[in-house]
């Protein structure tokens, strides 16, 4: 019997996965909005995989109906993801997949970096992206992890939040702007730093945020989501009394 893999979401993203996926030879099975989540769980008992593929602002009401004898297949790949996201389910470390690879409707994807991977399904994922070039590395760690998902929010908020200022691509706010992107960023970390409970290497995050920038130096900052990033990560910033005075300045004129 073919192996199978069930999807929830089958946007853009999903929809890459859905290929490499299928590319394996596995029998994928998509979960569309108005999908009955428990009535498929009840027909396919024990799939090899489950991604949830929905967007950040869907991930929280998926999880909360999310099947409970799929628990060791969960694989998650969603934007400013942190372990809370996942611990306030009540859920121990699923597959996590840090996606540095872009995709627009309309367009094939395009890479930025290798993608990290951690998890018991981690080599799963990998192989799919594999059949389609697209490079990923599985990480050994959740410590590992976490850097990866804290490294992702760091470029994700820095050039979105920075690009409410200077509303240009990643290569002008770094070349041009990089007292504005590293003010950014240090708030941005402090915010990360309160969410986790963590500290981490900054110069080490902002190597890694540089190397993305590097990886497609004609990205733009500022996508749909920044002022909503933005307003996220002061009210973030106000649960955990953080200064973060740069993204207020932003804030105070951008929101």
């Amino acid at each position: 019997m073919n192996k199978s893999a069930v999807i929830i979401g089958l946007g853009e993203m999903g929809s890459v996965f859905a290929r490499g996926l299928l590319r394996l030879g596995m029998t994928v099975v998509p979960v569309l909005r108005d999908s009955n989540l428990r009535e498929i769980a009840e027909n396919i008992a024990n799939p090899d995989i489950v991604l949830v593929a929905v967007g950040e602002k869907d991930l929280h009401p998926t999880l909360e109906k999310y099947p409970a004898q799929w628990l060791d297949q969960m694989a998650l790949l969603q934007n400013e993801l942190l372990p809370r996201d996942w611990q306030s389910h009540g859920y121990s470390t699923p597959t996590v997949v840090s996606v540095w690879f872009e995709k627009k409707k309309g367009q094939d994807y395009k890479v930025l970096i290798p993608s990290p991977i951690y998890g018991n399904k981690a080599q799963i994922l990998s192989n799919a992206l594999k059949t389609l070039d697209i490079p990923s590395t599985i990480v050994a760690s959740e410590k590992a992890l976490l850097f990866e998902l804290v490294l992702k929010n760091v470029y994700i908020l820095t050039t979105n939040i920075s690009g409410l200022v200077t509303k240009g691509n990643v290569e002008d706010l770094w070349e041009n702007h990089q007292v504005l992107a590293r003010a950014v960023a240090a708030d941005v970390i402090d915010i990360q730093e309160a969410l986790t409970g963590s500290k981490f290497d900054r110069d080490e995050l902002i190597d890694g945020m540089v190397k993305a920038i590097r990886g497609d130096l004609n990205h733009q900052c500022m996508g749909r989501s920044a002022p909503a990033r933005l307003a996220n990560a002061i009210t973030h910033a106000d649960e955990a009394q953080l200064a973060v005075p740069r993204l207020r300045e932003i804030a105070a004129e951008n929101l």
